[in-house]
């Protein structure tokens, strides 16, 4: 799976950030989102969680399913 980051600035003090697969047209359903105040924060947390969710051994989840966690 490829994955990618979006960034959008969509108010004058708010940045979005999300990640989702990158063949997935609808961004309606990502595996992981924020809202920033500054855009160097939302490329900061979505780098982050990038690394996080591409060195994890299991499958992301969207945030409208429920993950289990194997222990």
């Amino acid at each position: 799976m490829k994955l990618k980051v979006r960034v959008v600035h969509y108010r004058h003090d708010c940045w979005y950030a999300d990640i989702d697969d990158a063949e997935d047209r609808q961004p309606d359903d990502p595996f992981w989102y924020a809202d920033c105040r500054t855009q160097a924060e939302a490329i900061t947390l979505a780098c982050s969680q990038l690394a996080a969710l591409t060195a994890a051994a299991s499958t992301p989840c969207r945030i409208s399913e429920t993950c289990t966690q194997v222990a």
